[in-house]
């Protein structure tokens, strides 16, 4: 389970704990950095792709993920993802019908409804199962971070709401690796959301000169806007940033009568599913999650809950796949 991102990490600058973490943050980074000098990354034999972020969950990599496989569907590409799948009991598998959060993960579960998903942490492994499944490239939804396995493309996925908060390494701060660091090895960025925290300042000051940066946004179905409009909805959410599917809902004119907020990636009983369901009918509202939240609730629990599907949306998609398939050509790993 991971827990949510504390408040100072993205504001409270009185908080005396960034201070306090400080070594901690260091031993972190050096620790990381370490780690990166002894592993010799391996080339697939197919293109890969990785969607990223520098942060600790919450800036939108896997709705940015989906963008990306459904941009090269569209052109005529095979992709497949390859995941970790953080939660999941199953190491070296293809996502199936039959398979459950607990078992691959959530995020796997939402990625596999838009193309064939491996689960495994040797990526290496997975990609090589990818290309015998004949896809023409591989999706990393996560694994920016991990060393094993050279890109093609690496485009690191920025909240415009959040940017890189405090600036300070876990656990001082959200940060898994410096801007300066991680920026370098990217290709692109994509800035989802309205850019509030100068977010775009940022990647041009600590990235290196020319790096391409796209805009994208989370865009809720017509149908759904329609259907929650107005509506008595009791809200809860286990994501990293519970707040931000509370203030989607609001901005959609949905009236919350309750919002509940768990831990990322919280695995729900039957017990909480059950007080959740009754909490609302209290409220005389309807209990309505995210996708990812749908996904550990099993099958069997989802009767009377509700979810809301929200895409991200690049901008200007045509230069985004005008820009991607030309990298695509060019050297594995190459600049």
């Amino acid at each position: 389970m991971q827990m949510r991102p504390p408040e100072f990490w993205y504001g409270d600058e009185g908080s005396v704990w960034p201070g306090l973490l400080s070594p901690l943050a260091s031993l972190y980074g050096a620790a990381s950095r370490l780690n990166n000098r002894f592993i010799t990354a391996q080339f697939a034999p197919l293109p890969v792709v990785c969607i990223g972020n520098l942060v600790a969950g919450g800036a939108g990599k896997t709705p940015v993920a989906l963008a990306v496989a459904q941009q090269l569907q569209s052109v005529g590409r095979n992709p497949h993802f390859i995941s970790r799948g953080f939660g999941g009991s199953l190491d070296g598998v293809c996502v199936e019908a039959g398979h459950g959060a607990a078992e691959v993960g959530d995020e796997p579960l939402l990625l596999a409804q838009t193309a064939p998903t491996w689960v495994g942490a040797d990526r290496y492994a997975m990609a090589l199962k990818a290309a015998a499944a004949n896809a023409d490239l591989v999706i990393l939804d996560d694994g920016y971070q991990n060393p094993e396995l050279v890109k093609d493309v690496s485009i690191v996925v920025v909240d415009g709401a959040t940017g890189f908060g405090n600036g300070r390494l876990l656990p001082a701060g959200p940060l898994r690796e410096l801007p300066a660091e991680g920026l370098a090895r990217a290709h692109a960025a994509v800035i989802l959301g309205e850019d509030e925290v100068d977010a775009n300042a940022a990647i041009a000051g600590e990235g290196p000169g020319g790096l391409p940066v796209f805009a994208a946004h989370l865009a809720v179905a017509t149908s759904d806007a329609e259907r929650l409009a107005g509506r008595r909805v009791l809200a809860f959410a286990g994501i990293a940033r519970p707040k931000k599917f509370f203030d989607t809902l609001a901005a959609m004119g949905a009236e919350i009568a309750a919002s509940l907020a768990f831990d990322d990636h919280h695995p729900y009983t039957s017990s909480e599913i059950s007080n959740i369901l009754k909490r609302a009918k209290s409220l005389d509202a309807v209990a309505i999650t995210t996708e990812k939240d749908l996904m550990r609730l099993g099958c069997e629990f989802t009767d009377g809950i509700e979810s809301l599907h929200v895409d991200a949306a690049l901008r200007d998609s045509a230069s985004f796949t005008t820009w991607l398939e030309a990298r695509l050509q060019g050297p594995a790993g190459g600049d």
